[in-house]
C-alpha cells in the first residue's frame, strides 16, 4: 500500500486503515521511533479534559467567548 505526501507534506490514510487503528474523528495520530521503524498509534480524545467547558456551553444563554476562554489561565493537561 502506497501513500502520497502532498507538497504541504500532508498524507491521507485509507479508511481501512484507519477503522483497523480504531481512530475516529477528532481523534489524534501519534507516530513513535521504534527500534524497527515507526509505529502509528491512535490518540483518543480524554473526555475528561473537556471538563473545564461542562456548563460554559448552554442553548439559548448566548454565545461563547472563546477568546476570554483561551486568555484565562487553565491546567497544562488541556493545552494541546
Amino acid at each position: 500500500m502506497y501513500i502520497k505526501v502532498t507538497a504541504k507534506r500532508q498524507v491521507t490514510f485509507p479508511a481501512r486503515v484507519l477503522e483497523a487503528l480504531g481512530a475516529k474523528p477528532g481523534d489524534r495520530l501519534e507516530l513513535a521511533e521504534g527500534p524497527g521503524g515507526y509505529v502509528l498509534r491512535v490518540r483518543a480524545i480524554d473526555p475528561t479534559r473537556l471538563a473545564p467547558l461542562r456548563g460554559k456551553l448552554r442553548r439559548g444563554q448566548g454565545t461563547f467567548d472563546l477568546e476570554a476562554f483561551r486568555a484565562k489561565r487553565h491546567a497544562r493537561a488541556l493545552r494541546d
